[in-house]
């Protein structure tokens, strides 16, 4: 099972900053998940929130205006995956308004990186397929009526094979069925020590956690 930081290792960083992310290298996680947003001026931001603490929105600020009003240095997609060229890049797009200039960047790195790319728009992830050679996955945040319609409305794109589950709703029998299919399962959301063992018995492809060292504890 692979593990991913979610947002980086931010115990004692900003989240989704380079010093979260440095730390997560760190700590020994095998990939880091972050969330890509677009400033105003056209930059692929890497911030979660579609506001900032100052309650502006991303989308209505510059990037150094979404610095200052987060305190601290936001890099942008290009800069993390310049600064950490070895471990597995899971890259949240937030929006289709950021995939233009996410794909640009994307591009730029896909041969030389090792990238999985998700949303929750699943519109957003079959323009990936179609556009850049990257694994790409669902995200999820409810239970589907039917599993197999939404993998089966993949099926002429061979570059998504993966569902990323709320741990909220994932079940075994959920599970089994998409690795069935022959896709991968990644679960994020975990919190407990509990969840996290429950999560290493689900023969998971991925986890994302916010507490990796939960999992290198069960790992040693």
């Amino acid at each position: 099972m692979l593990l991913f930081a979610h947002r980086g290792f931010h115990v004692h960083s900003p989240e989704n900053s380079l010093a979260a992310f440095e730390a997560a290298v760190k700590l020994g996680v095998d990939g880091i998940e972050t969330d890509v947003r677009l400033s105003r001026d056209g930059l692929p931001v890497i911030i979660h929130d579609r506001v900032t603490p100052a309650r502006r929105a991303v989308a209505e600020l510059t990037h150094r205006e979404i610095e200052s009003d987060a305190g601290h240095p936001v890099p942008l997609l290009a800069d993390i995956l310049d600064a950490f060229p070895d471990v597995l890049w899971n890259i949240e797009i937030k929006n289709p308004e950021v995939w233009p200039a996410a794909s640009k960047c994307l591009a730029r790195f896909q041969h030389s990186r090792r990238l999985f790319v998700t949303s929750f728009r699943h519109d957003v992830v079959r323009r990936c397929a179609e556009e850049l050679a990257t694994d790409c996955g669902l995200l999820v945040a409810h239970r589907p009526l039917e599993v197999a319609a939404m993998m089966a409305e993949c099926a002429d794109q061979p570059r998504i094979k993966s569902i990323v589950w709320d741990y909220n709703i994932a079940d075994d029998g959920m599970l089994k069925s998409v690795g069935a299919g022959g896709w991968q399962n990644f679960i994020y959301g975990a919190v407990t020590p509990a969840e996290h063992e429950r999560c290493r018995d689900l023969g998971l492809s991925g986890l994302i956690t916010d507490y990796p060292p939960l999992v290198l504890a069960q790992r040693a």
